[in-house]
C-alpha cells in the first residue's frame, strides 16, 4: 500500500483553503495548489487570509509535468469542475487517488469517465459554513470530509492514514452513496431555501411555512433517491432534519453567500438535478421546479 505524500489541491475557495492550511502544516514541500495564470498572479499579489492568517502556498500551473500527486482534492465550485478535470491531467499518476468535495451527486461520475473508477473515492464536505469576503476566509473549525467507496478499496486506508497524520477530521460511513444523497437532500432543501429568502439556519427554523417548504423539497429528493435504488430512502428525511438542527444558528449557507456576493449559484446541480431525475422516472418535482426558476430570477437581478 503506497503511502500518500504528494498532495494537489484544485480550488482555493472557502473549502479548499481549510484543507490546504491543514496539509501545509504537515508538509509544505509536498503540497501544491493548482491554479491558472490569472489566479497565480492574484494569489501572489494578494494572498488568501484564513482565520486572520495570511497563507502562502506552492502554486503550479496545469502545464507542469514534474509533479505527480498521490492525492488530488478537487474543491472548486461545480462550474469549475470540467476545467479542473482537464487541468489535473499532468499530475495524475499510477497510484493517484482523487477526492471531489463538490456539492451534488454527479461529480464523481465525470471524474471516473476521464480517469477510471479505481482512482476515485466518493466524498463530500460537511460542517459549519465558511464565510468568504474577498480574499478573507473564516471558518470555526467544525468540518469534516466524509468519504468511502461502494466496494472494498485500499485507497480508503491510504487516505485515512494520511488524514490522521494531517489531523483532518473525517468519517467513513458504511454506505457512502446513502450519505452523499443525504447531503444532497440537505443542500437541495436548506441551501436553496436560504438563498431564496436570505435566511440563516435560525430564521429558517423559526418560520413554520419555510420549514414546510424544506420538507416538500426533501420529499422530492426522497422520491428520486428511491427510484435510483438508494438504500434506506425512507429514513433519509429524519436523518437530514437531525443534521439540519446541528447547523450554526446564525450561519449562512454557501448558496446564500453566493447570492449576496453576486456569484453564480449551484441551483443547476441542486434543483436542476432533482428535476432531471424527475423527468427520467416520471416523478413530479413541482417544488424544485419553481424554486429553480425563482433563484434564477434572483440570481439575474
Amino acid at each position: 500500500m503506497k503511502e500518500i505524500k504528494n498532495v494537489l489541491i484544485c480550488g482555493l475557495g472557502a473549502i479548499g483553503t481549510i484543507y490546504a492550511e491543514k496539509i501545509q502544516k504537515l508538509s509544505s514541500e509536498n503540497l501544491k495548489i493548482l491554479v491558472d495564470e490569472k489566479r497565480l498572479d492574484r494569489y501572489l499579489k494578494n494572498p488568501i487570509i484564513f482565520n486572520g492568517k495570511e497563507l502562502n502556498f506552492n502554486y503550479i500551473l496545469p502545464c507542469e509535468k514534474n509533479f505527480k500527486a498521490d492525492l488530488i482534492i478537487i474543491a472548486t465550485k461545480y462550474d469549475g469542475l470540467f476545467d479542473a478535470i482537464s487541468n489535473i491531467e499532468n499530475s495524475v499518476g499510477e497510484n493517484t487517488v482523487i477526492l471531489s468535495l463538490l456539492n451534488g451527486i454527479t461529480s464523481e461520475k465525470y471524474i471516473i469517465q476521464r480517469y477510471g473508477a479505481e482512482k476515485v473515492l466518493y466524498s463530500y464536505f460537511i460542517g459549519h459554513s465558511a464565510v468568504r469576503e474577498g480574499r478573507k476566509i473564516t471558518q470555526d473549525g467544525v468540518n469534516k470530509i466524509v468519504f468511502g467507496h461502494p466496494d472494498v478499496s485500499d485507497n480508503i486506508k491510504r487516505v485515512k492514514s494520511f488524514f490522521d497524520k494531517a489531523e483532518i477530521n473525517y468519517e467513513i460511513p458504511d454506505d457512502i452513496i446513502y450519505s452523499m444523497w443525504l447531503k444532497f437532500m440537505l443542500n437541495v432543501s436548506s441551501n436553496q431555501t436560504s438563498a431564496l429568502f436570505g435566511f440563516t439556519f435560525k430564521q429558517m427554523k423559526q418560520n413554520a411555512k419555510c420549514m414546510k417548504l424544506i420538507l416538500n423539497l426533501m420529499q422530492e429528493v426522497k422520491a428520486v433517491a428511491k427510484a435510483e435504488r438508494v438504500k434506506n430512502p425512507d429514513k433519509m428525511i429524519d436523518d437530514a432534519i437531525k443534521i439540519f438542527n446541528t447547523m450554526s444558528p446564525n450561519g449562512k449557507t454557501s448558496m446564500l453567500q453566493d447570492i449576496e456576493a453576486g456569484r453564480k449559484t449551484e441551483v443547476d446541480i441542486f434543483a436542476g438535478t432533482v428535476c432531471e431525475y424527475g423527468q427520467k422516472y416520471q416523478i413530479p418535482t413541482p417544488y424544485n421546479k419553481i424554486i429553480k426558476e425563482l433563484i434564477e430570477i434572483k440570481q439575474e437581478s
